[in-house]
């Protein structure tokens, strides 16, 4: 493949030698894409030329690299850093809820399997966490929706995914993670969750866009006014998700779970994730 130039967020770094990192990026045309940027901790004037800004979590610029079928990794020539989001280290919980999303792509995303909507949502959500007036879980829920959404994995509301019929938003339901959605049917399985939580989500898929128009608003209009409590309840119900799809528990989900608690309002019988009712 010929050398290409694509818009990119960074969603990890790493070491590997006094002088060069291994990089983890998310391009919007591209997809993912781990590669060695050669130098790129060199401080002559041709590499802070080629690698301007320097690569940090959660940034974004725009990437230059080359990949071959016979490359492990993809050889990063250049960066130009454009969105430094120096806010989201000013708040502890907004640089660990940026955190847990860019490990979350990197942890369902395969390499160079480009989905521009999900890489719009994850720049939307880190420029509103970046931002003073947005709030962090509104924009995490918006966040969760368009991921599942994009992926395939968009939670069912409506309809009861083990009967099939329609499902009523005020009744007592259950949200099973193998189905993909709501029922009915308490199962062992399943999670019991409050109706406020499947209202919360109910307004984040109110609140979907179009992928080339997720960017548009870093904060949802219909999640915006519901209580913060309902929307921290939403997000554990959607990082419990996640967790159940990768068959573990990524490290920065402790974040929004909890540290050191189950995924509040999962019940199952067998208590594998599960405590009070959401």
């Amino acid at each position: 493949m010929p050398r290409f130039t694509d818009t990119a967020t960074c969603l990890a770094r790493f070491p590997y030698s006094e002088t060069s990192q291994v990089v983890t990026l998310l391009c919007r045309e591209r997809g993912k894409l781990r590669g060695l940027a050669k130098g790129c901790l060199r401080s002559s004037p041709g590499a802070v030329a080629r690698f301007t800004g320097g690569f940090e979590p959660l940034t974004g610029g725009t990437a230059t690299a080359t990949t071959r079928p016979a490359w492990e990794l993809a050889a990063v020539t250049g960066w130009d850093l454009q969105r430094p989001r120096h806010g989201l280290r000013a708040s502890l919980e907004r640089l660990r809820l940026g955190c847990y999303a860019a490990q979350l792509a990197d942890a369902l995303l395969a390499e160079l399997d480009p989905h521009p909507g999900l890489f719009d949502a994850l720049a939307t959500l880190l420029d509103a966490l970046a931002g003073p007036a947005a709030d962090p879980q509104a924009a995490l829920l918006g966040y969760h929706w368009s991921f599942f959404t994009e992926l395939g994995y968009r939670p069912e509301l409506g309809r009861d995914v083990h009967r099939d019929a329609p499902l009523d938003a005020a009744a007592p339901a259950t949200f099973d993670p193998a189905a993909g959605g709501f029922t009915a049917d308490p199962g062992p399985a399943a999670w019991r969750v409050r109706p406020s939580t499947r209202a919360a989500l109910a307004a984040a898929a109110e609140d979907a866009r179009p992928a080339d128009r997720v960017a548009e608003r870093a904060e949802q209009a219909a999640v915006r006014g519901l209580p913060g409590a309902d929307l921290a309840r939403a997000n554990r119900l959607m990082c419990s998700y996640a967790r159940a799809l990768l068959d573990r528990e990524l490290p920065t989900m402790r974040y929004v779970l909890g540290t050191g608690s189950p995924p509040p309002g999962a019940a199952t019988a067998a208590g594998a994730a599960t405590a009070a009712r959401r």
